[in-house]
């Protein structure tokens, strides 16, 4: 059973910092990229950040480059998001997703699998 858990949300002032987790089971974690996404109360799920197997590319939405740095250990099957520098615009629903082999990785229709999301709240 595949299983990728979130945590590290919780509420937080305007200008601090989080930092997000997601474990990974029941696959090869190395055989997949992974992507932080979030989705907003009324808004669609939007790509945050996304981390090749290797670490090799990174990319991020233009919304949080320079702010939010993505990360992987695959020794312990987990993905990391560290988020500086928060604003209220950057409250959502966080979730961890893998994906295989796709040139599309912005697109959450392109994910294999997804955690349950953990909450962001930026009071400012």
């Amino acid at each position: 059973q595949v299983q990728l858990v979130e945590s590290g949300g919780g509420l937080v002032q305007a200008g601090g910092s989080l930092r997000l987790s997601c474990v990974v089971s029941g696959v090869t974690f190395i055989g997949y990229a992974m992507g932080w996404f979030r989705q907003a109360p009324g808004k669609e799920r939007e790509f945050v950040a996304y981390i090749s197997w290797r670490s090799a590319t990174i990319l991020y939405a233009d919304s949080v480059k320079g702010r939010f740095t993505i990360s992987r250990d695959n020794a312990v099957n987990s993905v990391y998001l560290q988020m500086n520098s928060l604003n209220p615009e950057d409250t959502a629903v966080y979730y961890c997703g893998a994906v295989r082999g796709s040139s599309t990785v912005r697109d959450p229709g392109s994910y294999a699998y997804w955690g349950q999301g953990t909450q962001v709240t930026v009071s400012s």
